[in-house]
C-alpha cells in the first residue's frame, strides 16, 4: 500500500479536572491504550499505573486549551458541558481545523460530541466511546441521525479523496439528508464503503458507469471514478455534483 494512503491513527486526550473526572479517565484509558490523559496535577496519582502518556498541568485549566487543541485530534472532556463550551470557544477556526470536542456528563451515561462531530471525527469517536462505557452517544449531525451518506467524508477510512467545490458539497449533502433523488456512480475503489448497519436509504441510487444516469431524474450524483471530469460536465451539472477519487491500485 502506498504510505501516502495509510490513514494515520487520530491522536486522543481523556480530560479531567475533578477528583471524579480523574477516576472516570483511569477506567476508560484501560479500555484506550492508545490515549493520552491530561489531568489537574494534585489528581495524577489516581493514574498511577496507567500505560498511557500521561500530560499534567497545574496552573489554570483555560491556559491549557491552547496547547490540546494544537497536539490533538479528539479531545475527550469529562468535564460539564458548559465550561467546554465556554473554555474552547476562544480557539475555535472552522470545521475543517478545529479538532472533535466531546463530553462526557459526570455519571458517565451520554457520550455528546461537541464540535467538529462529523468531519473531525468526533461523532465516530463518541460511537466508540459509549461502546465501552455503555452509555448512549448524543449525536445531532443530520446524515448521522438519518443513517444515510456523509457526503464530506464518504471513504475517508478507505483512502477516498473528495474533489468538487465547498458549495458542491453543501448543496449536494442537503439533498441526501432530504430525501431526494440521489444517484451513486462508483467506476473504482472499493465496494466496502458502505458500514452503516441500516440498508442504503431508497432515494439513493446506485449505478456502474455514469453513462448510464439519466441526469435529468436526479438532483445529485456522487461519482467515484478515476475518471477525469470535463469542465463543461461540472458546468452542465452546476452544484449538483460531487466526485470522490479512491487510491490508484
Amino acid at each position: 500500500m502506498n504510505p501516502e494512503n495509510v490513514i494515520a491513527a487520530p491522536r486522543v486526550v481523556l480530560v479531567a479536572i475533578t477528583k471524579h473526572g480523574a477516576a472516570q479517565v483511569a477506567a476508560l484509558a484501560r479500555e484506550l491504550p492508545q490515549a493520552e490523559l491530561c489531568v489537574a496535577e494534585k489528581f495524577a496519582p489516581a493514574l498511577a499505573g496507567l500505560a498511557n502518556p500521561l500530560r499534567v498541568y497545574s496552573g489554570a485549566f483555560k491556559d491549557e486549551i491552547g496547547e490540546l487543541f494544537a497536539r490533538y485530534d479528539q479531545i475527550v472532556f469529562f468535564v460539564s458541558l458548559g465550561a467546554v463550551v465556554r473554555l474552547i470557544a476562544p480557539h475555535l477556526k472552522s470545521k475543517d481545523e478545529d479538532p472533535g470536542v466531546l463530553v462526557v456528563d459526570d455519571a458517565g451515561e451520554f457520550v455528546i460530541p461537541v464540535l467538529s462531530g462529523h468531519v473531525g471525527g468526533a461523532n465516530a469517536m463518541a460511537e466508540q466511546i459509549a461502546a465501552l462505557l455503555r452509555a448512549t452517544p448524543v449525536l445531532t449531525t443530520a446524515s448521522d441521525v438519518g443513517k444515510t451518506i456523509p457526503v464530506d467524508i464518504l471513504g475517508r477510512e478507505l483512502g477516498w479523496r473528495v474533489e468538487a467545490p465547498k458549495i458542491n458539497i453543501t448543496r449536494v449533502s442537503a439533498h441526501v439528508v432530504n430525501e431526494e433523488p440521489v444517484a451513486f456512480v462508483q467506476e473504482a475503489g472499493s465496494p466496502h464503503w458502505w458500514t452503516r448497519p441500516t440498508p442504503l436509504p431508497a432515494h439513493i441510487q446506485r449505478f456502474e458507469r455514469f453513462a448510464d444516469v439519466d441526469l435529468g431524474r436526479f438532483k445529485a450524483v456522487l461519482w467515484v471514478t478515476h475518471a477525469e471530469v470535463p469542465e463543461i460536465l461540472w458546468q452542465r451539472l452546476a452544484e449538483r455534483l460531487v466526485v470522490y477519487r479512491p487510491p490508484l491500485a
